[in-house]
């Protein structure tokens, strides 16, 4: 039979396991940040990144088309959406906008279903801020953490991340130039566009 002293120090054996489990669990979840400044204004990018959240292909140049999902109609605390990156509609993931703040132009991006995506989604999620510099320009600032399944692959991702944020702001700032819309197509032709512009 089990004595006092033995149980204490299987359940303090437990929380050891338990701590170090999760301690490795944390050292597994890579994190980011990209910003850019956008000359057009805060409520402009704001329109695009935070009120359009269900439009969000219009403005990307990976997503093929996405739409509100699970009965939402408009940006707002619990509103979903699912982002499709190819044609047949096998590549997706769906994602719940949560610590939503329009005042504040910020929120939270869940990503709450992946599929052939391999991320962890109870670990993966990106923050949208946008912050404004004077009436005709702002920086978007986007936060993300992950976790890769399997894990190693974490560092490896990231810079493909990063590039792909790059991408996506480069983006947003043609699609508020030029209202046209953004696509694995097109984008070749609006990076090249956009490195001109920068040189002038």
């Amino acid at each position: 039979m089990f004595n006092t002293k033995s149980i204490s120090f299987f359940m303090i054996l437990l929380m050891i396991v338990a701590s170090t489990n999760e301690a490795l669990a944390q050292k597994k979840v890579q994190k980011f940040t990209v910003s850019k400044v956008i000359p057009h204004s805060a409520e402009k990018v704001w329109a695009v990144v935070g009120e359009d959240y269900g439009a969000v292909a219009y403005s990307h140049p990976k997503i093929i088309t996405s739409e509100y999902v699970n009965g939402s109609l408009k940006a707002e605390e619990g509103a979903e959406r699912v982002c499709y990156f190819n044609d047949k509609k096998t590549r997706l993931l769906k994602e719940r906008m949560v610590s939503y703040d329009p005042d504040n132009m910020t929120f939270v991006n869940q990503v709450f279903q992946a599929d052939k995506f391999p991320v962890d989604p109870n670990y993966t999620r990106g923050t949208y801020k946008v912050e404004r510099i004077d009436d005709n320009s702002c920086r978007f600032v986007f936060s993300m953490e992950y976790r890769t399944k399997p894990a190693f692959m974490g560092a490896f991702a990231k810079g493909k991340f990063k590039r792909l944020i790059r991408d996506y702001a480069i983006s947003i700032e043609h699609y508020i130039r030029t209202g046209e819309s953004v696509t694995k197509d097109n984008f070749r032709r609006v990076k090249k566009e956009y490195k001109a512009l920068k040189k002038k």
